[in-house]
């Protein structure tokens, strides 16, 4: 099954919109075979105002579980992103590298289970070519007061 009839049996849709740079960056850069994907926040970007759909600390006003679908967020926009430059999911030869933030606090250390959340997805979404290396780490912040932030490297 193709990575787009996969999201399509979920009840998914990629989104048609393009993420928004929040500064002086672009959401994504092609070298040779090699994608990079600039920090992905769970917004709406079909919405006129990107509008974020968790907000705050995990472990304090979201539960993992919530933070794990930002996760899914994240990654459709991405997959939203990348379908945009390369028109066709099936040239994902490999999903490389992800690496995922979690706004928490000190004492929070499930980092690797709210990232799971994207690693997941992206295995249920490619199969085997969905496995990656992966950095999950706790930070003290993030954009818009996001629970989570994803980059990804993606070989074509």
């Amino acid at each position: 099954m193709t990575p787009e009839k996969k999201i399509e049996s979920l009840d998914l849709v990629i989104p048609k919109g393009t993420s928004k740079a929040l500064g002086s960056y672009v959401p994504i850069v092609r070298v040779d075979d090699l994608v990079f994907i600039s920090g992905q926040i769970p917004i709406d970007i079909d919405s006129p105002n990107n509008d974020l759909k968790f907000r705050g600390k995990v472990g304090k006003q979201i539960s993992i579980e919530d933070a794990q679908l930002a996760c899914r967020i994240c990654c459709l926009n991405a997959i939203s992103i990348l379908k945009n430059l390369i028109g066709d999911l099936d040239k994902v030869k490999r999903i490389v590298k992800l690496t995922g933030y979690v706004n928490c606090d000190e004492s929070f250390a499930d980092h690797p289970k709210v990232i799971n959340g994207a690693s997941d997805f992206l295995i249920e979404i490619f199969g085997e070519i969905g496995r990656h290396s992966r950095v999950a780490v706790g930070v003290n912040s993030l954009p818009l007061n996001s629970p989570v932030e994803l980059d990804f490297i993606i070989q074509l």
